[in-house]
């Protein structure tokens, strides 16, 4: 691969002063990071550019057809000064999964965790130092073919941006409440709920907006075909704990495999607890809560690391889990991974990789 050349922005932005406020996706740093595709010349031209738009044909595939796949990923500032990331390879190497299913073709995994270093060192000033904040990192990729024709895409652009970011949700480590989605479906085996796609998102859209609607924070999935086993919520994988058994719901093939989740399970099974992968329906999830073996509900994701639920609304049933209060076990995973990712505490499972 070619290096990656550095253009520096002679019209820097202020930044947020306010860091206990950042939001998240409210502000973009200085520079980002692009990258052709052209058929017959692979990936190429890899560069770090001043932030600003991107010119697209108005034909540009994309917009039509929604090829597109994206990662999230962040960077943190430890309080000895150095930058971390956590398990970058493994975002990479779960974008060349989307990338085959979205018929976009292979990464060099290795070079572009190389780029998104490279691009977080040239806008380093801008990762927050407030607890609870960090660098919010979204590498993407999309068609550019000025062709209005239903086929895989000649000619592509990955980019980078970064964001510096607070806490995903208003609550923050506050549980959240949670609508269990009867009336949608967002994803079936056979298609593309374990890619990280546009389209996915696009599909969660009509049921997000009507639970904000009803004063909740995001909707759990269930699968497409029985409408009764439980997927994901919108923004997060899912785990249950039920009695001396942590559950979360298998991968099979319309749940996104989650960096976090992963993480989360390697941890929980480290230290010593039963965690299960398999299939859970909404049923057996009420059964616990109304017998009092439902101890603790939380999802899982990059953008809020670790987020308890103390409510779900499944029809007209009502759960309140925990009695609306984080549990033990979600504030153990929440405290180490955060403590692992700020470098606040040693890293045994080798996840932090410096910049």
């Amino acid at each position: 691969m070619e290096k990656i050349s550095v253009q520096l922005s002679k019209n820097l932005k202020s930044k947020p002063t306010d860091q206990k406020n950042l939001g998240f996706g409210r502000y973009y740093t200085d520079h980002m990071f692009i990258m052709n595709y052209d058929e017959g010349e692979g990936w190429h031209n890899p560069r770090i550019v001043p932030y600003g738009p991107i010119a697209l044909d108005p034909a540009a595939m994309c917009l039509h057809y929604g090829q597109e796949v994206f990662e999230g990923l962040k960077a943190y500032r430890a309080d000895d000064g150095r930058i971390l990331l956590f398990r970058p390879e493994k975002n990479m190497a779960r974008l060349n999964v989307s990338n085959e299913r979205l018929c976009i073709p292979q990464i060099d995994e290795e070079f572009c965790v190389e780029a998104i270093k490279a691009l977080v060192n040239v806008d380093k000033d801008w990762i927050p130092t407030e607890e609870g904040t960090s660098l919010y990192i979204r590498p993407f990729i999309f068609a550019v073919d000025p062709h209005v024709g239903v086929h895989p895409a000649k000619h592509l652009l990955f980019v980078v941006i970064l964001s510096p970011v607070g806490a995903y949700y208003p609550e923050g480590l506050n549980p959240v409440n949670i609508v269990v989605e009867t009336k949608y479906v967002r994803a079936v085996k056979g298609g593309m709920g374990f890619a990280k796609t546009a389209g996915n998102y696009a599909a969660s859209l009509k049921a997000q907006d009507e639970a904000e609607k009803i004063g909740f924070t995001q909707v759990l999935w269930l699968d497409g075909l029985h409408r009764k086993y439980i997927e994901e919520v919108g923004t997060m994988n899912i785990f249950f704990v039920i009695g001396d058994e942590i559950v979360t719901p298998a991968l099979q093939g319309s749940v996104l495999s989650g960096i976090t989740r992963m993480s989360t399970i390697e941890l929980l099974r480290s230290k010593g607890y039963t965690v299960n992968e398999r299939l859970i329906s909404i049923d057996e999830v009420y059964e616990a809560s109304q017998n009092g073996t439902l101890k603790e509900v939380f999802g899982t994701g990059t953008a809020a690391v670790i987020s308890p639920v103390g409510q779900l609304l499944w029809d007209d049933k009502r759960m309140i889990i925990n009695d609306g209060k984080i549990g033990t076990i979600s504030q153990m995973v929440y405290d180490t991974i955060t403590g692992i990712q700020w470098g606040k505490i040693t890293d045994t499972f080798g996840w932090s990789t410096e910049v």
